[in-house]
């Protein structure tokens, strides 16, 4: 059994420690209770989510200040992060109710049609660091109100809010065994997302993690795979009639929860020659942007990355773009060597050759110098994610055309990037995800449909194709 710790990435501050866990056994406990938890009524299930929400919101404070702590991100986010934990149960009641409500039809010969949906049985949740509360709650709630039960994996970054999420979903009266927190590394992901107790797999991370997952799954249709992967998300601003409005977006989109979010916006695509007053609103704009550990007076506007080794990577990327030709607008700085925090950094990467198609997962904004709106959506459309991507300015014909041709899952116009709603679909393409989008959608992939011909008595006959008996008599006589 592996030891594991937690520490606060803006202080250093041992949080938590513990051991990682055991999937056989987590699964075992899980399989045995989904069945009794499937069977209960519906109202049942829906009645323990809500009172969930009620004791999530009752501790709002010390829940936020947990997230705060272990991400990095400031309380005021970390408070916006349980806010969506709670306003998730009433969403997802009313998506079960929209996506998978029973429905009766009528039939040929005075037979019912009913469509009703059943759980999957034991879903595993594979949860991320920069919303460890938020995200897999978004996967959690839908499936133990379809009567699913669930093992949850926090994301070895942020073990301490993962146990916390399972103890809350307890305190509110959901069975031990039915919803199961097992704590590990990436060793204990892949052994639990190979065992064969799964139903299914619902995960939120990396590309190159769901592309193992995706690979994983290939041999096994009857299990369901929902991916939720990451992005390199473009954010065109073109022929916008206020500069300033337009860099509070770019801002925004880029360096929101420190740009460790899988909608913020990595590329900044511009018209060439009407760039530079827009660039200097950004510039000006992100050097005001307070850089603290999350209870800072005044607050910050972001914090530190999740820790040492993401910093280190960042440092490396935005080098790399450096020596490759890209042009620093706003130099990436690290405030200490020992600790993770660091500044907004934006770079011109217009001459950079075979730009790497990657999510550089922290603050870095990269500038696109284009010479026509043809050229800005096929740059927009140079990736192989699909995620989100955004339109700041220009006319509604323009945003139509933008929309028809940008491939990507969440399409936005004069808003930023991130910050998607719950109560639609969130999803992408290519990279992005594997059409299983979540948030509102959720409900599509933690129930599958059954369709019933039904009956009160039997009626049965064969019209066409039977030999006569009575036929084959007269020849015998």
């Amino acid at each position: 059994m592996t030891s594991l710790t937690s520490h606060e990435p803006a202080t250093g501050t041992l949080l938590w420690t513990g051991d990682s866990g055991d999937p056989d056994a987590e699964i075992a406990r899980a399989r045995g209770a989904w069945a009794a938890w499937a069977a209960r009524p519906l109202a049942v299930r829906i009645e323990t989510m809500r009172r969930f929400a009620n004791v999530v919101r009752g501790q709002k404070d010390q829940f936020a200040d947990l997230i705060a702590r272990e991400t990095g991100k400031p309380l005021w986010e970390s408070a916006t992060e349980v806010d969506a934990v709670v306003n998730k149960v009433d969403i997802s009641v009313s998506a079960y109710s929209e996506r998978t409500s029973q429905r009766r039809l009528e039939g040929a010969l005075g037979a019912r049609v009913a469509v009703r949906h059943k759980p999957h049985g034991v879903l595993a949740v594979l949860g991320p660091y920069n919303f460890p509360a938020h995200l897999p709650n978004g996967h959690i709630v839908p499936a133990l109100l379809a009567g699913n039960a669930v093992v949850f994996k926090p994301s070895e970054k942020t073990p301490a809010v993962g146990e916390r999420l399972v103890a809350l979903l307890h305190e509110a009266g959901v069975p031990e065994d039915v919803v199961r927190c097992v704590q590990g590394g990436p060793d204990v992901g892949r052994a639990l997302a190979a065992h064969p107790g799964l139903d299914g797999l619902l995960f939120t991370g990396s590309a190159r993690a769901g592309l193992a997952l995706h690979r994983q799954f290939a041999e096994t249709p009857h299990k369901i795979l929902a991916l939720e992967m990451g992005g390199n998300n473009p954010l065109v601003v073109w022929d916008a009639p206020d500069i300033h409005a337009a860099a509070v977006i770019a801002v925004q989109s880029a360096f929101l929860s420190a740009g460790q979010r899988c909608t913020a916006a990595r590329r900044l695509i511009v018209r060439d020659g009407g760039h530079e007053e827009l660039l200097q609103a950004i510039v000006r704009l992100s050097e005001r942007l307070i850089v603290n550990h999350p209870h800072a007076n005044p607050a910050p506007f972001m914090g530190p990355v999740i820790d040492a080794a993401a910093a280190d990577q960042l440092q490396e990327d935005f080098l790399a773009l450096l020596t490759r030709g890209g042009r620093p607008i706003k130099h990436l700085e690290r405030s200490a060597d020992d600790r993770p925090f660091l500044t907004p950094a934006i770079i011109d990467v217009t001459d950079v050759k075979e730009r790497t198609d990657s999510e550089m997962f922290g603050p870095i904004l990269q500038v696109i110098r284009v010479p026509d709106f043809d050229a800005a959506l096929a740059e927009a459309n140079a990736t192989r994610y699909g995620l989100a991507a955004s339109l700041v300015g220009g006319s509604p014909a323009l945003y139509d055309r933008f929309w028809a041709n940008i491939r990507a899952g969440v399409i936005n116009w004069n808003k930023p990037t991130n910050g998607a709603p719950s109560n639609a679909p969130f999803g992408g393409i290519g990279l992005s995800g594997n059409h299983r989008p979540s948030a509102y959608y959720a409900a599509d992939y933690c129930a599958y449909p059954v369709t019933s011909s039904e009956a009160e008595a039997a009626r049965a006959s064969i019209g066409v194709g039977l030999a006569d008996p009575y036929a084959a008599n007269e020849l015998e006589g």
